[in-house]
């Protein structure tokens, strides 16, 4: 290391953790262990965690009542009331039951009426899916749960568990010694006599260091003696991953620490222009970071803030933030029963000078949202609701500072998003990606109004046959471009062993469909292939039943909910099942020219083009990404 000794400088606080960072940057490194989950509450993940298995792992009732088959009761109403027999119509079910084949609706049991033991009437019709909980409709096998260098919340133990998940790799908490030294000081148990000073200091860094993800020993008062100082430091290097020693760190003539660590090793700050806490030593020795921290409380507190929690932070991944109440606009309209004051999970980003909240999903099973959610919206009782555009006040998980440096990404789904995500996380610590899931169009009409950086975006445009750039061309007055991401096959995800021999779309009459969500690329893919088929919607049975997210819908084929979906190859191979293919589309991303240059979207362009991706998408399946992360712009001189 290059001699950068400053004794008592007045080095600026930025400067002088950049100058230690720095030094600590190839010497300082994370280490990792396996724990059980149920020990692993405020820990930090190592890599990204993958569900072993779906919840609900089967379609589940909803409510208490009847589940019926949809068919047997078209055409029941209050003048035509049907009755329907047990185990042959019907079968009683609770909260949590299988529902299976070929029971497809659950009426709740106030709506049911008993005749006697064996038969019941009804007089609604029932729709198909209603009051069911479908297989992976909170995690589906193979979802990431969570991604590398997460901190855990009690709510992340519960989905991993019931993701299959058992044992867990985090960050190993770094271990800290702490000296207090000095002749004058006392332990509390003790009565001061004059000139004595209980010590204190110490117990707070214990403290703090704890709650930073540290394991901390606090060691006894050591007096101002030079040769027990430097023992004590010396030996405590070889079994602790820091040292912090408290007081002698001034320029009094008992004040040994900054001589002892030049002795030990090398200091390179001594003095920064902070008050109070001027007298900081920023020091390395046999390899590791010691600090040396001033006596007087609020100056050791001060210190530790902007000093030891940084390095802490290098060695547990951990990242800091403060619960938060903001205004935000909201991107989507959200509906409300007067009856109830609602919690609403949001996903938050700063786009612009505004932050916007995207809605997650509302259900009370859905434990998901919990885990991706950055707060809530509360909507009051009273209240139909909330329209898209609005402000609303949102009760923040993380911090502003965090927020702000969030790519806020609304659109089509793809497991690229998942895996970019787990990467900037990885290897850009503090800038995030924030995906919202509400397809094509929907994301383009936020990126119009403002409320996203990026869009996903899969369109066709049937005129031209291309992809996404007519859309964009049409729906855009400002400066646009095109990050290139990937290109995917999209085809029919149908049961392992295909058993009802589907060949392609016009196979579809036969079987029982999910579709996506309506302004889904995927929806408008799949519409396009009807009309080239000569089909109508109303011959596919299932055409109006939707899902959000292509692993969604391939956990429905997979729970033999369904027939065939709609979807990309990557989701059918990841729940193991059959793939017909229909053709190959281009996965985008729309972004306004103005963007570009953030450094969070920088970031994300990076991670597009890395091998670490690539590797992921190959082993994925299905994915062509030689273009990804080239940018294409958009305006009166492009040429299609």
């Amino acid at each position: 290391m290059a001699n950068r000794n400053l004794y008592l400088n007045n080095t600026p606080v930025k400067e002088a953790l950049d100058i230690y960072k720095k030094a600590l940057k190839d010497i300082v490194k994370m280490q990792y262990e396996e724990i059980p989950v149920e020990k692993s509450l405020g820990r930090i993940t190592k890599e990204a965690v993958y569900a072993r298995c779906s919840s609900p792992l089967f379609n589940a009732a909803a409510m208490d009542g009847i589940a019926v088959i949809t068919e047997k009761t078209k055409g029941a109403s209050e003048r035509t009331p049907l009755i329907l027999e047990k185990n042959k119509d019907f079968i009683v079910v609770d909260t949590g039951d299988p529902v299976n084949y070929p029971y497809d609706a659950v009426i709740m049991a106030e709506d049911v009426i008993e005749i006697d033991e064996r038969t019941v009437k009804i007089l609604e019709a029932a729709t198909a899916w209603q009051h069911i909980r479908p297989i992976g409709e909170d995690i589906v096998s193979g979802e990431m749960l969570l991604p590398s260098m997460h901190k855990i919340r009690p709510i992340d133990i519960g989905v991993l568990f019931s993701g299959g998940i058992i044992k867990i790799m985090v960050v190993k908490q770094p271990k800290a010694a702490i000296f207090p030294t000095g002749t004058e000081i006392i332990e509390p148990t003790k009565t001061p006599e004059a000139g004595e000073i209980i010590e204190s200091n110490s117990r707070m860094f214990e403290a703090m260091i704890t709650s930073y993800g540290g394991l901390a020993d606090r060691f006894p008062p050591t007096p101002d003696d030079y040769n027990k100082i430097k023992a004590a430091v010396s030996e405590a290097l070889d079994s602790y991953d820091m040292v912090i020693i408290n007081a002698g760190s001034s320029a009094g003539t008992e004040d040994f620490t900054v001589h002892i660590l030049r002795e030990l090793g090398e200091v390179l700050v001594h003095g920064v222009a902070i008050k109070p806490g001027k007298p900081v030593i920023l020091a390395v020795v046999k390899g590791k970071p010691v600090i040396g921290l001033p006596g007087y409380p609020v100056s050791a507190y001060i210190d530790f803030e902007n000093f030891v929690k940084p390095v802490l932070a290098l060695l547990t991944g951990e990242t800091y933030c403060d619960n938060n109440v903001a205004e935000a606009v909201l991107s989507k309209r959200m509906i409300s029963s007067l009856k109830h004051k609602e919690y609403v999970r949001v996903k938050v980003g700063q786009v612009g000078d505004k932050l916007v909240a995207s809605p997650l999903a509302r259900g009370a099973g859905a434990a998901m949202s919990l885990v991706r959610a950055d707060g809530f919206c509360v909507i009051e009782q009273n209240c139909e609701g909330i329209e898209a555009g609005e402000t609303v006040r949102v009760e923040l998980y993380r911090s502003l500072q965090e927020i702000r440096h969030t790519v806020v990404c609304i659109g089509s789904h793809d497991l690229l998003l998942d895996l970019a995500a787990d990467l900037m996380a990885f290897h850009y610590p503090g800038v995030y990606l924030s995906s919202t899931h509400i397809g094509s169009m929907g994301g383009l009409m936020a990126l119009k109004r403002g409320e996203a950086h990026i869009v996903p975006v899969h369109l066709l445009d049937e005129a031209s046959g291309k992809y996404n750039i007519p859309y964009i061309k049409r729906m855009f007055e400002e400066p646009m471009a095109l990050i290139k991401g990937v290109k995917r096959i999209q085809g029919l995800i149908v049961q392992k062993g295909n058993p009802l021999n589907l060949k392609g779309i016009a196979d579809l009459k036969q079987c029982r469909f999910v579709n996506r969500q309506r302004g889904a690329g995927t929806r408008v893919l799949f519409d396009y292939k009807l009309k080239q088929a000569g089909m109508d919607a109303s011959e596919i049975t299932g055409y109006d039943r939707e899902a959000a997210t292509h692993m969604a819908v391939a956990a429905l084929v997979a729970g033999n909910s369904a027939d065939a979906a709609m979807g990309i190859f990557a989701a059918a191979k990841a729940m193991q099942l059959d793939f017909i293919e229909v053709g190959q589309e281009e996965y985008d991303f729309a972004v306004p020219v103005k963007y570009l240059k953030l450094p969070e979207i920088q970031a994300f362009i990076e991670v597009l083009k890395s091998s670490e991706l690539h590797t992921r998408l190959a082993n994925a399946g299905g994915y062509q990404y030689e273009e990804a992360g080239d940018i294409y712009f958009i305006d009166e001189k492009f040429q299609e």
